[in-house]
């Protein structure tokens, strides 16, 4: 089994999975399938985010107490 990936390895495949549609290789049949791999990278990387900025102020409550 594969570790899970990181926010930054997210970025990095969305990251080329949005440069994709300016490449060469772009064709309007395969657009469909990569927006919608996109925007599914895009909505883990944000909850990724929402849950390590959570962490943090949980963190921050714990220093300034």
């Amino acid at each position: 089994m594969t570790a899970p990936k990181t926010i930054n390895q997210k970025i990095k495949d969305l990251d080329e999975k949005t440069g994709w549609f300016y490449s060469d290789e772009f064709t309007l049949d395969e657009s469909t399938k990569k927006y919608k791999e996109a925007i599914g990278l895009a909505k883990e990387i944000r909850e990724d985010l929402k849950n390590l900025k959570n962490e943090i102020e949980v963190l921050s409550e714990d220093f300034t107490k």
